[in-house]
């Protein structure tokens, strides 16, 4: 391997991977929550009929899924390219760490219907991003 080819195990890179294992999590939480409402057979099975209305913390969990989808590639992107563009510095450290953290208490906050602190934590989580997109350009 050269030297050019060399991988450095950023602070960013690891919240990289740490975001990436959040990811999970919000995938595995609603379909944990579909499997109670339809039951292990129905999971296990092929799924025919129409399955039953999940909760409605499932439901919000669905959602907080779906907006975490929306940004996760925006986020992969950008730190990606902070690392090989060697652009990481205070903007991608802090901004990876406001994503993340931010993201990880999204998730009880969309699951129980915390209105208001809720809508500041996922702002929180925007300002990181374009935190690392700045970065990108300075």
């Amino acid at each position: 391997m050269s030297d050019a080819w060399v991988l450095v195990q950023t602070p960013e890179l690891t919240m990289l991977a740490a975001t990436l294992v959040l990811a999970f999590v919000f995938l595995f939480l609603p379909a944990a929550g579909r499997t109670m409402a339809n039951g292990l057979d129905w999971n296990a099975g092929p799924r025919d009929g129409s399955p039953a209305r999940p909760g409605i913390i499932t439901q919000r969990l669905e959602r907080a899924q779906a907006n975490m989808w929306e940004t996760l590639p925006l986020f992969i992107g950008a730190v990606l390219i902070a690392h090989v563009t060697d652009a990481n510095g205070p903007l991608t450290f802090w901004g990876t760490q406001a994503f993340f953290w931010a993201r990880l208490v999204y998730i009880p906050l969309y699951a129980f219907g915390v209105p208001f602190v809720r809508s500041i934590v996922w702002l929180i989580a925007m300002g990181g991003l374009v935190a690392i997109f700045a970065a990108l350009f300075t």
